[in-house]
């Protein structure tokens, strides 16, 4: 005789075994050439903006609220998905999504510092600040530069 698992304890307890979590970055570019990029209180360097999706939510709004949250920028037009990343570093099961976000408005300026947000800046492609993340970096060079994409954050 074999054992089965009803499918719905099966699909749950698979859910807590196979978590997956998904993030969101958003390269927002600038009609001269600058890229938006975020310091963190939380986490060293400089990043895109971005963050968890939430329950329920799409990669598109996870986006879009990511983005007002931080960075006061309102997307005017559908971002392009540049690629999906895995990200080692905090786990086996972390994927970062990242979109380009050519039009758009800044609706208000962001409210740094903050709880969250430290600075938010645009800066020259040709001159990041130091500290920007090496996974921000092989991301533009990706995008701008055309180097092939790597599968990892």
């Amino acid at each position: 005789m074999q054992f089965r698992l009803p499918i719905r304890l099966f699909l749950v307890l698979a859910r807590y075994r196979r978590a997956m979590t998904l993030g969101v970055r958003a390269v927002v570019l600038d009609e001269k050439h600058q890229v938006l990029l975020i310091r963190h209180s939380y986490a060293p360097g400089w990043h895109f903006p971005g963050g968890g999706v939430e329950p329920r939510e799409t990669l598109r709004d996870s986006l879009a609220r990511e983005l007002e949250e931080e960075a006061g920028v309102v997307l005017t037009s559908e971002p392009r998905l540049h690629g999906v990343f895995l990200n080692r570093r905090y786990s086996q099961r972390d994927h970062v999504t990242v979109f380009v976000c050519r039009e758009w408005k800044q609706a208000h300026p962001p409210a740094v510092p903050n709880l969250e947000i430290l600075e938010c800046r645009f800066f020259p492609l040709d001159a990041l600040p130091e500290g920007t993340t090496d996974a921000t970096r092989r991301r533009l060079a990706e995008i701008i530069g055309g180097a092939p994409p790597s599968p990892d954050w």
